[in-house]
């Protein structure tokens, strides 16, 4: 917690101080109570939006109340309306002690304005953006000044400090190097060789791969962007490998301003702090990033991201419009759009935007397997097929990473009653990821049903046991194979460790009862059985419990056409 700034601290310490205290503590003109403490309210919940509103109710008829004045800063903040935060910052007694939140708006306008000698000397006194922030600001401050030299004195400071966020600024060092032309520096930590291996997003791989272009190394750009995108499909990075190839001198354009440098800061800064503390304060970060820069995408679906982690899908939905069409990350921004159509309920309006994506980008593979993903959701498994085929047909099929999108299809095709495909793409998928755990035990489990191959069977899911020992569903598979192979004795101890693991499921407890049941334990058979029942299985699972407590096991079995020891 000491590792947080103060800026954190006061983003989640006044929302956990019960309503009633707070109301107590604040002055309130007659009648705004309940304005103030539906603001509260929705600052709680991280309704930004409605806090904001309400606040400014307030505000309307008691203008110069500083505590309601404080939380609206921070509201309008955090729904990026900079300028009516800026106004209700001037309001502000400049003797509080709890002026932060107003130094971070002005501090940003300084910046957006380009009043940088003011946001130079607050950035010194560190009065200005926060502790963590200011220092970042100040080398690149420093380099608007035309100082790089003692910008980079600057950043070699606050690495040899014990700075909990120390690790961004080679990485912003990096960056002001190649913003001035001097890309063998900016090449040299981005390799590791100065300040040692950097812990780069993809925004850091795009810098590094644009910096080798203009060192003539644009086949070194391409293999670290090939290498890269076998971890992690970013749409950035597609595009640029895509220019490189085709203009292998391409200049350099990642990042060319310190102004743009300052945005990279705050974006920087409110990824590395995660949410631990609440989302708050990255959220204001991510908006401060915009701010300054406009065209700095990746913060506008940072915010977003964090709204919709917030379950504020409204707002979420209006952050990723904020994405131009032109832009790479376009594609990303429809798809978390989509997402938050889905948690709102709007299932029709969510496949919608992405069958337009796979209509205006069909050859962007992530498409399709979005739409894939949400028809799969759907429980509509033959379109979800339909999609995956045309992402498989992109794809380099021997590629590690697309084992996942073999194991979707084999699982929408298995549920569309094709279990020859389903079969043949669960072994690809392993082909790729031979000890993936849960493509081995949902294909181990499939042979166990149909009772195939149980001696390989066998061997897939003691290989995901071994991988995930604390899944219930998988330990069961362990059971049930035993079961299948007639090894009863050896399926109790599983079993009755996947019931541990999953109480109240009805299938588990189900086996179990089958399971006791071929042990000679038959009143803890009917005990489960009447367990299992008590979860509400499905009609059909529950008619065939129901049947085993009438005549036991041995008799349905017999009935389905098995033995009781087959």
């Amino acid at each position: 917690m000491r590792l947080l700034p103060r800026l954190a601290l006061l983003a989640g310490l006044a929302f956990a101080t019960p309503l009633a205290a707070q109301l107590n503590a604040v002055p309130m003109t007659q009648g705004l109570a309940g304005a103030y403490l539906a603001g509260r309210t929705a600052a709680l919940t991280g309704d930004h939006r409605e806090a904001a509103l309400q606040f400014q109710r307030v505000l309307a008829n008691d203008p110069q109340n500083q505590e309601v004045l404080g939380n609206a800063i921070l509201a309008l903040a955090a729904i990026g309306d900079w300028d009516q935060a800026a106004v209700f910052a001037e309001r502000l007694d400049p003797n509080r002690r709890d002026t932060e939140f107003a130094d971070l708006i002005q501090q940003v306008r300084n910046i957006r304005d380009g009043n940088l000698t003011e946001a130079y000397f607050a950035a010194e006194q560190n009065s200005g953006a926060g502790p963590l922030i200011d220092p970042l600001l100040l080398g690149w401050l420093t380099l608007a000044d035309g100082n790089m030299s003692a910008a980079r004195d600057v950043f070699e400071d606050i690495i040899l400090t014990e700075s909990p966020l120390g690790g961004l600024v080679p990485y912003q060092l990096a960056l002001a190097l190649a913003a001035v032309g001097d890309f063998e520096g900016a090449d040299n930590i981005f390799s590791g060789d100065v300040y040692g291996p950097l812990q780069t997003s993809a925004r850091g791989v795009q810098a590094h791969a644009q910096i080798m272009v203009q060192l003539d190394r644009p086949e070194d750009a391409l293999s670290l962007l090939a290498l890269a995108l076998e971890q992690d499909a970013d749409q950035g990075l597609i595009t640029l490998q895509s220019e490189i190839e085709a203009d292998p001198a391409r200049p350099y354009d990642f990042l060319t301003s310190p102004e743009a440098g300052m945005a990279e800061v705050f974006f920087s800064v409110a990824r590395a702090l995660g949410t631990d503390a609440g989302a708050t304060l990255p959220l204001v970060y991510s908006r401060a990033a915009r701010v300054i820069d406009p065209d700095h995408t990746h913060a506008a679906i940072l915010a977003a991201n964090l709204l919709s982690d917030d379950g504020q899908y409204e707002m979420a939905m209006d952050a990723y419009t904020l994405v131009p069409r032109e832009d790479p990350l376009f594609v990303v921004a429809e798809a978390g759009r989509s997402e938050a159509l889905f948690q709102l309920g709007r299932t029709d309006a969510a496949i919608e935007v992405l069958h337009a994506l796979a209509r205006d980008f069909p050859n962007l593979t992530d498409v399709h397997i979005a739409l894939g993903d949400s028809h799969r959701r759907l429980e509509q498994f033959e379109d979800a097929v339909t999609a995956y085929d045309a992402a498989v047909a992109l794809v380099d099929p021997n590629q590690r990473r697309n084992w996942f999108l073999f194991y979707a299809r084999a699982i929408s095709n298995d549920r569309s009653d094709n279990w020859t495909a389903a079969e043949a793409d669960f072994r690809q998928a392993l082909l790729l990821e031979p000890n993936q755990p849960n493509v081995l035990n949902y294909l181990g489990y499939s042979l166990v049903e149909q009772n195939r191959n149980l001696d390989e069977a066998l061997d897939m899911i003691e290989r995901a046991v071994a991988a995930r020992p604390n899944s219930g569903y998988i330990v069961d598979s362990l059971a049930w194979v035993y079961y299948r192979l007639d090894r009863f004795d050896e399926a109790v101890a599983p079993m009755e460790r996947a019931v541990e693991l999953l109480p109240n499921d009805p299938i588990l407890n189900d086996h179990l009862g089958d399971v006791y049941w071929m042990v000679g334990r038959f009143r803890e058979a009917e005990f489960q059985w009447s367990r299992a029942l008590s979860f509400e299985p499905d009609e059909a699972d529950a008619d065939r419990i129901r049947l085993k407590l009438e005549v036991g096991l041995d008799a349905v079995l017999e009935a389905e056409g098995e033995s009781p020891e087959e």
